[in-house]
């Protein structure tokens, strides 16, 4: 594959890329860059990290990346997730490790990493105190967005050890491409500006979409430049299910779901199902059928988003076919997910575990 074909395929996952010449030069050099991708393991899998964060990583893969796949088990146990409990935390990881399985993501070609092995090592904690050596509390305290927190919300001095690790990480793992959410992009600023005076490859930031829960942004309007933050603040999150959709959502609950969503006719701005069409829908197959009466124009398909967005805004496609047949296409990309942790014992041992858990914030 030639490397302007794999820069389409990276740049095509990304709401921005810091740099896109970076990543040119990088690609005409190394057919198979090392990029990372890490969570932290808490709850139950959503569709951000459930069915999108694997779309993306496919893509990542078709275009000849190699990728570290990073549990952050230490963070998620500093920043008190699953009650803080450590151990609980790594079950809440392989459980991700079968929701990923399930979506069919190729493990054996993804290189799993338990942050665990960072954390045992004391070459790292060298280059995590090299990090906060060389920028100020200010900056750390900005960079709290990485960790879902604000400045207020800081109850222990351990979380401030966050960003210093983040940016550590990447040097410790020598990747070449961060590959993470907006909300993580002030760590990678972190890196990469700390990279070249501290004698570390400095990384290509390709930062994907926080999808937007089920509310979206309801004091957008058509003509609104979404901010980053505004996008990030309304992202799903796990800790208001209602707004949000589970791997193990049936159909039943899903459609409940979409149908209770935010979506103005005509409104593109904000509007989380157009969202779901875009960055999912189309990720995974070409096509979105849409069912409708005749009377209504008949049944339709779409063959490209920008068809879809042009149809919605002119009023032509209406917000409750929009929102049926998005609902059945996401339902048939879940379907997969819950059907393996019903049928495979070990994995429904460890959904039955991860249920059973405190969901913290």
């Amino acid at each position: 594959m030639d490397s302007e074909t794999c820069f389409d395929l990276i740049k095509g996952i990304a709401q921005e890329v810091v740099t896109e010449a970076e990543l040119r030069e990088l690609l005409e050099t190394n057919a198979h860059p090392l990029a990372y991708d890490g969570f932290e393991p808490s709850g139950l899998a959503h569709l951000p990290v459930g069915v999108y964060r694997p779309l993306l990583v496919k893509q990542l893969l078709n275009a000849g990346v190699r990728l570290n796949l990073l549990l952050a088990d230490s963070f998620a146990w500093i920043n008190n997730k699953v009650g803080g409990d450590l151990e609980r935390v790594r079950v809440v990881g392989k459980y991700f490790l079968e929701v990923w399985k399930a979506t069919g993501v190729d493990l054996s070609k993804v290189n799993v990493v338990w942050h665990k092995e960072h954390f045992d090592d004391g070459e790292y904690w060298k280059k995590v105190l090299l990090v906060a050596k060389n920028h100020t509390l200010a900056r750390t305290t900005k960079c709290m967005q990485i960790a879902g927190r604000k400045e207020g919300d800081i109850k222990q001095v351990a979380q401030l050890f966050y960003p210093s690790m983040q940016a550590a990480d990447v040097f410790h793992m020598e990747v070449d491409i961060c590959q993470l959410g907006m909300d993580q992009r002030k760590a990678n600023m972190l890196a990469r500006d700390l990279a070249p005076s501290l004698g570390f490859k400095k990384p290509v930031a390709v930062h994907h979409k926080m999808l937007l829960s089920l509310s979206g942004i309801g004091s957008a309007s058509q003509s609104d430049e979404l901010s980053v933050d505004a996008e990030i603040d309304a992202k799903m999150s796990k800790s208001k299910p209602d707004t949000c959709i589970f791997v193990h959502d049936s159909v039943a609950e899903i459609t409940r779901k979409i149908n209770k969503a935010f979506c103005p006719p005509r409104q593109v701005n904000g509007n989380p199902i157009l969202e779901y069409a875009k960055e999912i829908v189309f990720r995974a197959k070409p096509v979105l059928h849409v069912e409708r009466p005749v009377k209504y124009g008949g049944s339709v398909d779409y063959c490209s988003y920008a068809e879809l967005e042009k149809e919605f805004v002119s009023g032509s496609l209406t917000p409750p076919d929009l929102k049926n047949a998005v609902a059945i296409e996401l339902d048939a990309l879940i379907a997969p997910v819950r059907m393996h942790f019903e049928k495979n014992k070990e994995a429904a041992a460890l959904y039955a575990q991860v249920k059973g858990f405190e969901t913290t914030r």
